[in-house]
């Protein structure tokens, strides 16, 4: 059983900078996709941005595409999303996720296993 721990969200002003992390243990990631979710008050869970398991494929919400970059190093079993020019409508909470397989990434519903979250505040 995979356990997710996210980092490195907090606040910041608009058109600042900040990288989360999740950090995996108890099993690996190389083989599965990863994402980043969010869920701000009020509204529904969305995607991101996703993974695959050798990086070769990545997908963003259209929302933070050219502002956002995930990456991921399987060594270190971590799972990165480097959030810049964020914006007050980035306010959220972030998830990170883990696939039940490495194919489809840019699927919701492939992702079974869940960090906490980390918090991301951005004020205007």
């Amino acid at each position: 059983q995979v356990q997710l721990v996210e980092s490195g969200g907090g606040s910041v002003q608009a058109g600042g900078s900040l990288r989360l992390s999740c950090a995996a243990s108890g099993d690996t990631l190389s083989p599965y996709c990863m994402g980043w979710f969010r869920q701000a008050p009020g509204k529904e869970r969305e995607a991101v941005a996703t993974i695959s398991p050798g990086s070769s494929l990545t997908k963003y919400a259209d929302s933070v595409k050219g502002r956002f970059t995930i990456s991921r190093d399987n060594a270190k079993r971590t799972l990165y999303l480097q959030m810049s020019n964020l914006k007050p409508e980035d306010t959220a909470m972030y998830y990170c996720a883990r696939g039940s397989g490495g194919s489809f990434c840019y699927r919701e519903d492939v992702y079974n296993s869940w960090g906490q979250g980390t918090q991301v505040t951005v004020s205007s």
